[in-house]
C-alpha cells in the first residue's frame, strides 16, 4: 500500500476504504504541521489544525475528484480549516506566553540548516512580521516546495499572479530581515 501514490490512496478512501488514510496521514502530517506552525507561530494550534484537516479529509472524501494533485486538494482543506479556526475564535483572547510562540525546528529546510540557527531565527521572525497572505504564499512555495501552478489552484488565482505575489513577498521578507539585522547590530 505504501508504494501507491497519494492520488491512488485518496481514490480508495473516497470509494469507502478508509485504511489508506493512515498512510496519507503519515506522509503529510509533518509538512502540514510545519505549514501551520510557520503561519500561526503556535505549536498547539498547529497540532490541532493537522488533526482537523484529516478529519475533514475523511468527512469530505466524497468531494475528491482527482482532477488535481491530492496535495493541492489537501492544502485547500488546510487553508479552510485555519480560516475557520480563527473565524470561530476571533473574539477569544489568548495569552501570548513565550512557549506558545516558539516555532520548533522538527523539519527545517536545507537553507535553514546551512544558514545556521541565528540566521534561521531571524528569518523566522521576519516571516512572522509579514502580512498573512504574503507569509502564506512564501510558506507554500519555499517551505512546502509547491509549484506555482499548484499554489494558484490552492489560492484560486493564476500561476502568473502567484509569481508576482511570491516576488513581492520576498522583497518584503528581505526588508523585514534587514530591519531585524540592523536592530541586532544597534544593540
Amino acid at each position: 500500500m505504501t508504494e501507491a501514490t497519494d492520488d491512488e490512496l485518496m481514490q480508495r478512501v473516497r470509494d469507502g476504504d478508509v485504511a489508506p488514510l493512515g498512510v496519507l496521514f503519515e506522509r503529510h502530517q509533518v509538512r502540514l504541521y510545519n505549514f501551520f506552525v510557520r503561519l500561526t507561530g503556535r505549536t498547539a494550534v498547529s497540532e490541532d489544525l493537522v488533526q482537523e484537516v484529516f478529519l475533514r479529509v475523511l468527512k469530505y472524501r466524497h468531494t475528491y475528484r482527482g482532477q488535481s494533485q491530492f496535495r493541492t486538494w489537501l492544502y485547500q482543506i488546510a487553508r479552510n480549516a485555519r480560516a475557520d479556526h480563527y473565524r470561530k475564535r476571533w473574539r477569544e483572547s489568548e495569552l501570548d506566553d513565550e512557549t506558545s510562540r516558539t516555532v520548533p525546528s522538527t523539519a527545517p529546510s536545507v537553507s535553514e540548516v546551512l544558514a545556521g540557527s541565528q540566521e534561521a531565527e531571524l528569518i523566522r521572525r521576519a516571516l512572522q512580521k509579514l502580512p498573512e497572505d504574503k507569509r502564506e504564499v512564501l510558506v507554500l512555495s519555499r517551505y512546502q516546495d509547491m509549484r506555482y501552478e499548484d499554489i494558484g489552484r490552492v489560492l484560486g488565482c493564476t500561476e502568473g499572479t502567484v509569481k508576482v505575489r511570491v516576488h513581492r513577498a520576498m522583497k518584503e521578507l528581505r526588508a523585514a530581515y534587514d530591519a531585524l539585522v540592523r536592530e541586532g547590530q544597534a544593540q
